[in-house]
């Protein structure tokens, strides 16, 4: 398997992060229902995601943006 390449839950993760969710629940739904994890694990493996290189280089867009939202959340702590 190619080392530099995101694996299609890493993927799917990030896919979901793309999207827009109309209401309180909604994502944590999409979350359970289509990637079949608690949000608490998701959220682990997102934040990992974020620090990963490989991540960066297959959706920087997505990537970049939920850095600034970290590291402004972690500002006002």
């Amino acid at each position: 398997m190619d080392e530099e390449r995101l694996d299609r839950r890493e993927q799917d993760i990030l896919a979901l992060e793309r999207r827009g969710f109309p209401g309180p629940g909604a994502k944590e739904r999409a979350i359970r229902e289509e990637l079949g994890l608690v949000p608490v694990r998701y959220y682990q493996l997102l934040n990992a995601l974020l620090d990963d290189p490989r991540a960066l280089a297959h959706d920087p867009v997505t990537v970049n943006r939920l850095r600034r939202v970290r590291e402004s959340r972690r500002a006002q702590r």
